[in-house]
């Protein structure tokens, strides 16, 4: 079955559109989070809540999908990731729950206090996981000590450092100019207003934030850029993503929140592509040893396994798909408050 078809080189590719998917959906609601606090009123917060209310739950399915891709597909890269950023995934779990929790308790209670809380709760956590996926990205990319035995020797302390807080703060600022995008493109009258002030500054932020990795990644970490070398034509697509960037400020003056929103999404695949080409094959580079390092190629599970899973990715992918749209057409348009609302 599928004879000559490189199925682990498809299984990277997979597991990458999984990641990007919840990079996409989940990033913008965790954008909306994170400038949560920037809204003053409850009535706007409740607003701003309810405009990723019926969608924010669905949008975490496709990490449990590509945490389950990589676990059966790449079992060794599972282990050793998961061992290796332990503290970190528990962190990034605590903040999942409690930014559940906040959405779901807040209006539970009318104390003004009670709802400052869970707003401040659920603004903290969303910054926290952004923060976390971008401080355990970045050291994915310098890469981290992997031994002959698969097993990362490191330290919770030794993730936090330079370049995976400034990969961390360029996602948080990535996902913020996403959710405003998203916030504007939901919100209509005063509030649509205060969040279209809010986009340009995002945006700004993201620039910045994001030149400086750019510089940083090419000047100090080689691998990165030896395959755009030896491809020139995948510049194109780093071209691409500053004119989707660049884009965007045009579409919210002419009050095309939809159109902006397309293109920020495709900004965020276009860098998540980037550095699947930039580390490819590579999961987790070793820092020890180059012949350390787990790939796509020595970190699979048996070509059987991968088979069986294809023909299921092929059955189950399309149903994934299918579910997001769906959600979305039926909670199309404005965000209304009602009595069902949060």
């Amino acid at each position: 079955m599928y004879e000559g078809l490189d199925l682990n080189t498809i299984w990277f590719v997979l597991v990458g559109v999984l990641l990007a998917g919840y990079a996409v959906l989940d990033g913008f609601d965790l954008g909306v989070g994170a400038l949560h606090l920037f809204v003053k009123g409850d009535t706007n917060r409740r607003l701003m809540i309810n405009s990723i209310g019926p969608v924010w739950d669905g949008n975490e399915v496709w990490l449990v999908t590509g945490g389950g891709a990589i676990f059966a597909a790449f079992p060794h890269v599972y282990a050793t990731v998961f061992s290796a950023f332990y503290p970190a995934i528990m962190l990034i779990l605590v903040g999942i729950i409690f930014r559940a929790v906040a959405i779901e308790f807040r209006s539970k209670g009318e104390s003004v206090r009670w709802r400052q809380n869970w707003d401040i709760a659920f603004s903290i956590s969303s910054i926290l996981i952004s923060l976390l996926f971008g401080i355990a990205l970045g050291n994915i990319i310098q890469g981290i000590p992997v031994g002959a035995d698969k097993e990362a020797y490191i330290s919770f302390m030794s993730l936090i450092n330079p370049y995976s807080l400034m990969l961390g703060v360029t996602t948080v600022a990535l996902f913020m100019m996403h959710g405003s995008i998203y916030a504007a493109m939901k919100t209509e009258g005063e509030l649509q207003d205060q969040i279209r002030t809010w986009i340009n500054n995002t945006i700004i932020f993201f620039v910045i934030c994001y030149i400086t990795v750019t510089m940083y990644t090419l000047i100090y970490l080689e691998h990165m850029v030896v395959v755009f070398r030896q491809n020139p034509e995948y510049f194109l697509l780093a071209l691409l993503n500053m004119l989707a960037i660049a884009n965007i400020p045009r579409e919210i003056y002419k009050k095309r929140e939809h159109l902006a929103f397309l293109s920020s999404s495709f900004s965020i695949l276009a860098l998540l592509g980037l550095f699947a080409l930039g580390m490819f094959p590579n999961f987790v580079p070793s820092t020890i040893d180059p012949e350390y390092s787990l790939t796509a190629f020595n970190s699979a599970s048996s070509r059987k396994t991968l088979e069986v899973m294809f023909t299921m990715a092929l059955i189950g992918i399309p149903f994934v798909l299918a579910y997001t749209i769906s959600i979305y057409w039926v909670f199309r348009g404005k965000v209304k408050l009602n009595e069902m609302s949060y």
